[in-house]
């Protein structure tokens, strides 16, 4: 049974918390004070706490900060049988919530908004948690435990929580067809914008997609793709990017293309908040960009990521010209978000190209004999490398990070363009004869998770 509202929160006495630090990814460290006292006040019995215990008449109130995806301090002791009250401060940047086993939860909180939490009379130990999507798989946990058990805590905490097997994740076969009507995603590379400003909109939305035959996942988009738009540009232009959460939880953004302080621009929006981001690009590349919230584990594995094209002075033209980013898929149950789990695991269930299992060996690039390609490959991982290689030829042209390893005067040729989670460059060829010339990662086992594809060349 849910307890009655807590009374407005009262001035601390006779304190006996402690202090604790924060560290939150891309913010500085934060100092973080907690409190608590005890307080004459009413017994309840409206929770699971209370079985066989005496009420004390006591309370016993405890300040908890919430900062850099955890909750400070971790570790409540209460004597036994008082009635403990909450009084919880979100100082992060994104928005948490607290939620007791016992079935008592206090509302979202934004950056310093602050709550009070009736946990009840406290007889055994209790697990608490922030509920928003991966925090408290990221860390973000609280355990509270009476004195005279404290011997027990990790049993009685182990415990505490709970749980339901939660469902099945769906099986990807790799090499099943897409279903009637599937059209892949154009790799085609964006031409270069004539002009130097350039306006993005960017809009977060939460949607369900398909990513393999057959099997769906809800992701967490830049205009309900992913990868999200490929941009493009020059050195000197400037992008102009207008960050819209559609969503239902808090996003952000960090493009990599730009140097910048992260500290505004990368800061973590609220469901129907904007933000501009603006930054000049300086030097050439393929870019990835991606949500800054954390567990950025999360939100780039749960879809979150794109490419920004910024062409190397003097690129010549070639004939056909495809952008392929790598990522992998962390299913949780059908229709639902990627599981966090699986990413701090490093257990895949596919690795893809532009967010589909093997949708080009099913509907292939295109190329003609003697035209010159040219394959801009992102790794947006998170945690996979890539060994892009494409099979019965040689790569002539090979940049890779911002520098060209290989030219077409060269007498040497490339077999693989390998890249690291968050590195991109391209490659070229001249594709010889007509006939069907497989692409893969040369990490075997990711290939035969889903990331191969094919050219056809006429």
């Amino acid at each position: 049974m849910t307890p009655p509202a807590a009374a407005p929160p009262t001035p601390a006495t006779r304190p006996i918390g402690g202090v604790a630090v924060g560290l939150a990814l891309v913010l500085l460290a934060v100092l973080i004070g907690v409190a608590a006292q005890r307080a004459t006040a009413p017994a309840t019995t409206n929770t699971a706490a209370t079985v066989g215990v005496t009420p004390t008449g006591q309370t016993t109130t405890v300040a908890v900060t919430a900062n850099g995806m955890r909750f400070h301090p971790d570790r409540i002791t209460v004597p036994t049988g008082d009635r403990l009250i909450i009084e919880l401060t979100n100082n992060d940047q994104r928005r948490h919530d607290l939620v007791l086993a016992t079935g008592v939860k206090t509302p979202a909180l934004a950056r310093n908004g602050t709550t009070r939490l009736d946990a009840g009379i406290i007889g055994t130990a209790v697990a608490g948690w922030c509920s928003l999507p991966g925090h408290r798989q990221a860390g973000m946990t609280l355990t509270i435990t009476p004195t005279s058990t404290s011997a027990d805590t990790g049993r009685h905490a182990q415990h505490a929580a709970p749980t339901t097997d939660p469902a099945p994740a769906p099986l990807i076969d790799a090499m099943a067809a897409p279903t009637a009507g599937f059209t892949a995603r154009d790799a085609t590379a964006p031409p270069t914008p004539a002009g130097r400003v350039h306006h993005v909109e960017l809009r977060v939305r939460e949607v369900v997609r398909e990513v393999a035959p057959g099997v769906r996942q809800q992701l967490w988009t830049f205009n309900g793709r992913s990868p999200g738009p490929v941009l493009r540009g020059r050195i000197g232009d400037t992008f102009e990017v207008t960050l819209i959460n559609d969503g239902t939880m808090d996003h952000g953004i960090d493009f990599h293309a730009g140097a910048l302080a992260p500290d505004r621009p990368m800061r973590p929006i609220d469901p129907g908040q904007r933000l501009i981001y603006r930054f000049t690009a300086t030097k050439a590349g393929i870019w990835m960009y991606h949500c800054s919230t954390m567990p950025m584990l999360h939100h780039i594995g749960n879809g979150m990521y794109g490419a920004v094209i910024i062409d190397p002075p003097d690129l010549p033209a070639v004939d056909h010209e495809y952008v392929l980013v790598q990522s992998e898929l962390y299913l949780g149950a059908d229709g639902q978000p990627g599981d966090l789990t699986k990413m701090q695991a490093e257990r895949p269930d596919a690795v893809v190209f532009n967010g589909y299992v093997s949708q080009y060996a099913h509907q292939p690039l295109t190329a003609g004999t003697g035209e010159r390609l040219r394959i801009w490959l992102l790794n947006a991982g998170p945690n996979r490398s890539s060994a892009f290689h494409v099979v019965g030829t040689q790569f002539d042209s090979v940049y890779a990070e911002g520098r060209w390893q290989l030219r077409p005067s060269d007498p040497g040729a490339a077999q693989v363009l390998d890249l690291a989670p968050a590195a991109g460059g391209f490659v070229e060829t001249v594709l010889p004869q007509p006939g069907q010339y497989p692409f893969v990662t040369h990490a075997m086992v990711d290939a035969e998770r889903g990331a191969r594809g094919v050219i056809q060349v006429r």
